[in-house]
């Protein structure tokens, strides 16, 4: 059978459905698809500032840039500065996604059980994921000002020394991991939280009267048993938190001096602060970053395959 004539099959068993996502499918190649393929196409060019189509007040003028094929990419990989901003953006994401599924999972535990005001707490702890990101940033900006900021005049009260949190790199990056944890935390709370209350509760009673302690039911039943759900959310907030261009740059906007920017902020800086723009070589950082996330989930999705978790 030819895969035209496969192609024709499939559409006329499944026409319905396939008139149900081809808006979808759409809306998805305009908003994703083109500023794709742009992006490719320009980090394959010297685009800049000065050579790309514009209109000066009346006069138009056209763009002049030219095809340099992998120069861009061959200049970001010889750069100490990719290398350098790649170093601190995987330790920013391994921080700040350990951190998160283990505050997650200890949270979970706790409302997984009966507790006078638990739904409270619930609605409590999903606070952060129910404000704007923006609005929490500026708020953890206002915590952190070293001279009027909440946290140093506990300090100062206690008669401790005022802490640069924003103007030191080692403090700042602790700021902003502490800032990302705290946002991320309850999407795993709530994923966690879900899994766990999947799991029988059969099989802790019959743990519990064969002997098993806590921590032993704990690691028999609860880890196994939060497997596949704890397999999405740490690849989900991995690639949300390597590209977690919100917290860096309106916390710190990568200071102080490039101590906390990642590659992502970099790469934004390339296309609209620094002067001239640079917008080939911006586009090549976003399409090395989009490959190495990709790599990254085909190696993560076959080591789950090798387990047994199949997603």
């Amino acid at each position: 059978m030819t895969f035209a004539l496969r192609v024709r099959r499939a559409f006329g068993t499944h026409w319905y459905a396939w008139t149900m996502v081809a808006p979808v499918v759409l809306v998805l190649g305009v908003i994703i698809g083109y500023p794709l393929v742009r992006g490719v196409f320009l980090s394959l060019t010297d685009a800049n500032e000065a050579n790309v189509e514009r209109n000066i007040g009346v006069n138009h003028l056209p763009a002049t840039y030219k095809f340099t094929g992998l120069d861009n990419y061959q200049a970001v990989l010889s750069d100490a500065v990719f290398w350098d901003r790649l170093g601190w953006t995987v330790l920013w994401t391994v921080g700040c996604v350990s951190l998160t599924f283990l505050t997650g999972l200890a949270l979970a535990n706790m409302l997984n059980r009966k507790l006078c005001g638990r739904t409270f707490y619930r609605l409590a702890l999903i606070l952060p994921w129910a404000v704007p990101a923006f609005i929490s940033i500026f708020t953890w900006r206002m915590l952190y000002n070293e001279k009027s900021g909440i946290l140093n005049k506990l300090l100062t009260g206690g008669g401790i020394d005022a802490v640069p949190w924003l103007n030191d790199p080692t403090w700042a990056k602790l700021s902003v991991i502490a800032a990302n944890v705290w946002l991320g935390v309850p999407f795993m709370l709530v994923a966690l939280l879900g899994g766990l209350q999947s799991i029988p509760g059969e099989l802790y009673e019959a743990a519990e009267m064969d002997g098993a302690n806590a921590w032993q039911r704990f690691r028999s039943i609860t880890l196994p048993g939060l497997r596949a759900v704890s397999s999405t959310v740490i690849l989900l907030s991995a690639i949300w938190t390597f590209n977690m261009f919100p917290v860096i740059f309106l916390l710190t906007r990568g200071g102080p001096g490039d101590a906390t920017e990642i590659l992502v902020t970099y790469a934004y800086r390339l296309s609209f602060i620094d002067s001239p723009r640079n917008f080939s070589e911006s586009a090549a950082w976003g399409v090395l970053i989009l490959v190495m996330l990709s790599l990254v989930a085909v190696v993560y999705r076959r080591a789950l395959r090798k387990q047994g978790e199949v997603w």
